[in-house]
C-alpha cells in the first residue's frame, strides 16, 4: 500500500460539481511528519479517493465499515476539516465513549494527528484523508452520527467564491440527514460575516433548531487551538452555534 498524496482525484457527481470546499494545495511533510505518516497511516488512516493509497473498509452494500474501522460499536463523531490535529485529539481524549473520524484533505494535518494519535494513546481515532463531502455522500448512511464538527471551514472571503463555503442549505441538508435525531452540528468560525451566514444557513433549515438564541460562548469541551488563538490575538471574534436535529 502507497503513501496518500495531496493531489488526490476529485470525484465529481456531474461536470464541475461538486465544487471544492476547500484550498488545494501541497506542502512539505518534514521529517517528522513524515515518519509518523509512513508508520501509523497503515493503522489509522484511510483514503476517501484512491484504494491504492489506504482503501477505507466497506460494509457489503458499499458503506464505510465502521465497526471494522474502529474495531467496536460506539457513537461517531465526524470532524470535517481537522487541521494539525489539536481539536480533534484533545476532545478524543476527554470523551473514550465515542468514536472519532477526523477527515482532513492536506497531509500536514493527516500526518500531525497521526502523531498525536501516537502520542496520547489513542483508541478512539481514525483519521481520512480526501473530502469529507464526497465521504459523506457515497459512504455515511443517514443517521449514522452522533455529531459532526465544522471548525473553522474555509472562509471564501470574496463574494463570488461564496459558493463554496462549507456551511450553505444543500450541504447542511446533506449532514443533518446523516446525523441521527438528537445528534448535533457544531460549527464555529472567526470571520465575523460568515458567522451570521453560518447562523442564517443553519436555523433555516427544518430539521434542525438552534440550542441556544443566537450563537453560544465556547463550549468548554472544544479547546482553543494555536490557530485560534493566533485570530484572537489579531483581534478576530470566534462564534460558535450548536444546532440539534429533530426530525
Amino acid at each position: 500500500m502507497s503513501l496518500p498524496s495531496d493531489a488526490f482525484r476529485h470525484v465529481a457527481s456531474r461536470p464541475h460539481e461538486p465544487l471544492r470546499t476547500f484550498h488545494p494545495r501541497r506542502a512539505a511533510l518534514g521529517r517528522e511528519r513524515q515518519d509518523a505518516l509512513e508508520r501509523l497511516w497503515p493503522r489509522f488512516g484511510f483514503s476517501v479517493h484512491d484504494d491504492d493509497h489506504g482503501p477505507m473498509p466497506r460494509t457489503p452494500d458499499g458503506m464505510l465499515d465502521v465497526r471494522a474501522l474502529f474495531g467496536r460499536d460506539a457513537p461517531l463523531v465526524l470532524e470535517i476539516g481537522s487541521g494539525m490535529g489539536e481539536t480533534t485529539a484533545a476532545m478524543a481524549a476527554a470523551d473514550p465513549g465515542r468514536d472519532y473520524l477526523a477527515m482532513e484533505a492536506h497531509l500536514p494535518g493527516v500526518a500531525n494527528l497521526l502523531g498525536l494519535v501516537e502520542e496520547l494513546g489513542l483508541t478512539n481515532v481514525r483519521v481520512g484523508h480526501g473530502d469529507a463531502l464526497d465521504l459523506v455522500r457515497r459512504a455515511l448512511p443517514e443517521g449514522s452520527l452522533d455529531a459532526v464538527h465544522v471548525f473553522f471551514p474555509d472562509p471564501w472571503p470574496k463574494a463570488r467564491h461564496h459558493k463554496r463555503r462549507l456551511v450553505q442549505p444543500a450541504h447542511v441538508a446533506l449532514l443533518r440527514s446523516r446525523l441521527r435525531v438528537g445528534g448535533t452540528l457544531h460549527c464555529a468560525t472567526d470571520w465575523v460575516h460568515y458567522a451570521d451566514q453560518m447562523l442564517e444557513v443553519l436555523t433555516a433549515d427544518p430539521g434542525l433548531v438552534n440550542t441556544a438564541t443566537g450563537f453560544v460562548p465556547r463550549p468548554p469541551h472544544r479547546p482553543v487551538t494555536k490557530f485560534e488563538q493566533r485570530g484572537l490575538d489579531l483581534g478576530h471574534e470566534v462564534r460558535d452555534v450548536v444546532v440539534r436535529r429533530v426530525r
